[in-house]
């Protein structure tokens, strides 16, 4: 892997993490196209993909800071100075409980499939494509029957539950993050900016403890040049995904995810049609 491919990867990281069009399926294709992924070692390229994911994770901080200091701040003063219960905690420290909640189901699924997360079938373009067109199908019925009335200050425990099981599908490639879970707020009633916002807010446990998780099991993959391109294209990723997450904030107030839809059924619909004449392999 180059420097140039390096930034490549990291711009693709850092447009698609928060879009909801999936990184994993776009720095797959990429990394087939560029010829990057050892099909004989699938797990390096899964690592490479969780540890650039930490630039996004700073970006996600970076972009939500004083969110996450209020809502640190609120919960231990809710929980452990003062001890309310959860309707007497104030909106912050409810919040922190609904992250935490909202985290829980994909900790179990994510630890009890861990082999095949990281597995050969997690690369397979057949499968990402296939996820890309079947999850757009279901953004757009989330966005038909959506009622987009609830505000962040009135996500519910089941809201979290609900955003939370849909971030499971996440693990699918293809699926995406910011996909799957924006069609769990959706179904659940939340505004369009709403489920994005606390989309980004849930994303930031799993995509921590991913990302560190692999950093550790990828140094026995590093060496010295894997180790300088990871960290360039994990600066990238960091600084374009800053300006996605404004981005997709700011473009669902106003609009729909119609774009996105469409988007994700031709991407699928193109890499099946690159596997079916076998310009790539699976």
């Amino acid at each position: 892997m180059s420097i140039i491919e390096a930034v490549i990867l990291g711009l693709v990281q850092g447009i698609s993490e928060f879009l909801p069009i999936s990184s994993t399926g776009h720095l797959t294709l990429a990394g087939k196209l560029m010829n990057l992924i050892d099909p004989q070692s699938p797990e390096k390229w899964t690592a490479f993909i969780a540890v650039i994911q930490l630039g996004t994770l700073v970006s996600i901080l970076v972009y939500f800071w004083k969110d996450i200091i209020n809502i640190i701040t609120a919960f231990f003063k809710d929980n452990l100075s003062e001890r309310k219960s959860f309707k007497q905690q104030s909106f912050n420290s409810r919040l922190g409980w609904l992250v935490i909640i909202g985290t829980v189901p994909v900790v179990i699924v994510g630890l009890g499939f861990k082999k095949i997360i990281e597995g050969a079938l997690t690369k397979n373009l057949w499968v990402i494509a296939g996820s890309l067109v079947g999850v757009a199908v279901i953004i757009a019925i989330a966005e038909y029957f959506a009622k987009h009335r609830k505000d962040i200050e009135e996500v519910t425990i089941k809201d979290a539950l609900i955003v939370g099981i849909a971030q499971c599908f996440a693990l699918i490639p293809g699926s995406s993050r910011s996909g799957t879970t924006l069609a769990g707020g959706l179904f659940s009633g939340l505004k369009r900016e709403t489920a994005a916002r606390f989309s980004f807010l849930l994303s930031i446990p799993a995509i921590a403890a991913s990302g560190l998780l692999e950093l550790k099991e990828s140094i026995k993959f590093l060496d010295a040049s894997l180790a300088v391109n990871m960290i360039v294209a994990t600066i990238v990723s960091g600084v374009v995904g800053y300006f996605c997450i404004d981005f997709l904030l700011k473009f669902l107030r106003k609009n729909t995810t119609l774009v996105f839809i469409v988007y994700r059924i031709i991407l699928g619909c193109f890499i099946l049609f690159l596997l079916y004449k076998n310009i790539i392999t699976p």
